[in-house]
């Protein structure tokens, strides 16, 4: 299929990218399913407490069991007195979810082909900035309309990322840190023709 090269000044030509990458059928399940795991593999899992045994002190019993009037009681570390330990005591985990390779890029391919269904991806010839500089970044992506999205490239310049650090809603990453929940949560995507031959060659 061929895709529309978008140049500052406006339509540039067309580009070929394959079908099996940029036109695949949408599978929200799969898509639900890596985006899922993806974000679970960002959490630390290290919440940790300690329980009953783990509580220093309690060693002696705090009063006779019979006699006093008060409740019987064998250690002042149980879960129910001050400064004792927790019933159901978190301990380290791990949240990571079995994503094989072939699902990961079945899930792009199907965000990638629903963002050029949805015209959300624009495809230019270069992206670039000649000073690091946000207002030349700005500058820049207002010739594409990009108010909140993202620019993709092959290699990411050191001006490029100066200038586009201090953009919030503006997110500027190289092919090898693309990721699906940057491309779903994105209004625009704008991908310059090396970063999409690289993407191809990488999910076909």
């Amino acid at each position: 299929m061929e895709l529309t090269l978008q140049t500052s000044g406006g339509t540039g030509g067309t580009v070929q990218v394959s079908d099996t990458v940029f036109s695949a059928p949408y599978n929200e399940a799969l898509i639900h399913q890596v985006v899922t795991a993806y974000m679970a593999t960002a959490r630390s899992g290290s919440k940790a407490q300690k329980s009953r045994s783990e509580v220093s002190g309690g060693g002696a019993k705090p009063w006779r069991q019979k006699g006093t009037g008060r409740a019987r009681a064998g250690t002042s570390r149980s879960p129910i007195w001050r400064s004792g330990g927790v019933t159901f005591a978190a301990k380290p985990r791990s949240y990571r979810q079995k994503v094989n390779r072939k699902m990961y890029r079945a899930a792009m391919r199907s965000i990638l082909s629903e963002l050029v269904r949805q015209e959300r991806l624009m495809v230019v010839e270069e992206f670039s900035v000649a000073t690091p500089k946000t207002k030349d970044f700005q500058a820049k992506i207002a010739n594409y309309q990009l108010e909140r999205g993202m620019v993709v490239v092959d290699q990411l310049e050191e001006n490029l990322w100066l200038a586009s650090r201090n953009l919030p809603r503006v997110h500027v990453l190289e092919v090898s840190a693309l990721n699906p929940v940057d491309l779903i949560s994105m209004d625009k995507v704008v991908i310059t023709q090396a970063a999409l031959n690289q993407i191809g060659g990488q999910l076909a």
